[in-house]
């Protein structure tokens, strides 16, 4: 490939890395119509890799897009409404051509955008796969695995959300703060699955979830800010940071996975998990627990290595135990069974995991079968050990992890 366009398209894809939510959801915030905008902003990025190799890269790309882009969305509308009372046109045309320019006036709207999408016009299902996709550019495949649904039929939610939300003239914008909360859940949600799709790239090596954690975070300070009264989006940026903390020590000097149990305590970044614990505490005396409070007091259990040199594996099991009856999550069950065997043997969390084995929903679930595996390695039963293994490898798909399930398998005579 030729440098000038070798140059153009890093550029580009920088570009989009950085700021496509940000983008997206400007140009959505004026004009409601968050498909318009999408395809407004791949035709302005198609129009960056036509020209930029021969003009140049400008010195600000997100400005170059957002005026293309907008644009774009010009003349889209021109051919869409010229059927539409006139006056009502022109002021919606007034509106989208005011001449701001990402340089001075690109604010983070991502959060407007993630509360418009939580609107309670939208289908609760479709909410935070919307905001996955609108505002960080998740594509509807990468969501379909993480809401458990085929990608065909997330890809239709989406359409749909999306033709509803330009028709029925759902406002872009953060609601009165009297209506905030109603939508929170959807917002933590989304904010979590995308937090979660970032701390899979323990590596950073993937371009398309790099960063995505940090942003993720950074959302949730912005709600926590926003809602500080709210214990469940303190518990959330809590369970985060706790997680966070431990992106270090996830990975040996080698490249090579290190389980948490293994970790090195010492690699854990104190300050933020400090900054959690506060976060946890503050939500607790809120006197209203919930799923991410939950989630963060297990992180924090865990994170008493630090101090004490052990975890709290019985104040661990007694939080999944609450975890499971508030969520019915088959995944919270799973994690008891695993913190079962750490206080009572492996034959008794294994005996948990028994009770799970016909739960379709972790039939293909990578940890079920490691931890599987784990527990009847511990009970001696190689045999059936190997077996889970093998299943937990078939669908593990981080290389590192890979391997080291392959060197437990190969320790078993695998």
């Amino acid at each position: 490939m030729p440098q000038d366009r070798l140059e153009a398209s890093r550029a580009a894809e920088d570009a989009a890395r950085r700021s496509y939510g940000k983008l997206v959801a400007f140009l959505a915030a004026r004009t409601r119509d968050v498909a318009g905008a999408e395809d407004a902003l791949s035709e302005a990025f198609a129009a960056a890799l036509a020209q930029w190799p021969a003009r140049g890269v400008p010195d600000n790309p997100e400005a170059w897009l957002l005026t293309v882009a907008r644009h774009k969305m010009v003349d889209a509308a021109r051919l869409r409404r010229h059927d539409e009372a006139a006056a009502g046109y022109f002021g919606w045309l007034a509106e989208l051509a005011e001449p701001e320019t990402a340089e001075t006036s690109l604010p983070d709207r991502r959060l407007e955008l993630l509360f418009a999408c939580a609107h309670p016009g939208i289908e609760p299902a479709t909410r935070a796969p919307l905001m996955l996709q609108t505002v960080l550019g998740f594509d509807a495949a990468t969501m379909a695995s993480a809401f458990l649904v085929a990608p065909a039929t997330m890809g239709q939610r989406l359409v749909r959300a999306k033709a509803k939300i330009r028709q029925a003239g759902i406002g872009l914008q953060v609601p009165e703060r009297a209506h905030l909360p109603e939508r929170l859940d959807a917002v933590l949600e989304a904010i979590y699955a995308a937090y979660a799709e970032g701390w899979a790239d323990a590596e950073g090596a993937d371009p398309r979830r790099r960063n995505l954690a940090g942003e993720a975070i950074w959302l949730g300070r912005l709600v926590a800010a926003l809602l500080p009264e709210q214990p469940e989006a303190l518990g959330l940026l809590a369970l985060m940071l706790h997680a966070h903390a431990r992106r270090a020590a996830r990975r040996d000097a080698q490249g090579e996975y290190v389980p948490l149990a293994l970790q090195d305590s010492a690699r854990w970044d104190g300050t933020m998990i400090d900054e959690a614990e506060a976060l946890l505490r503050r939500a607790s005396r809120l006197g209203a627990p919930g799923r991410y409070q939950l989630e963060a007091a297990v992180q924090s259990a865990h994170c008493a290595r630090r101090r004490t040199g052990g975890a709290q594996w019985t104040a661990i099991v007694q939080l999944y135990e609450a975890l499971h009856a508030l969520t019915g999550s088959p995944v919270a069950a799973l994690n008891r069974a695993v913190a079962l065997a750490e206080t009572q043997g492996p034959d008794a969390g294994l005996r948990a995991l028994d009770a799970l084995a016909g739960d379709a929903r972790l039939a293909d679930y990578q940890p079920y079968w490691a931890a599987r595996a784990e527990l009847l390695a511990r009970s001696g039963a190689h045999e059936p050990a190997l077996a889970a293994y093998q299943r937990a490898i078939g669908l593990e798909r981080d290389p590192a992890v890979r391997r080291f399930l392959q060197r437990r398998a190969a320790a078993l005579g695998g």
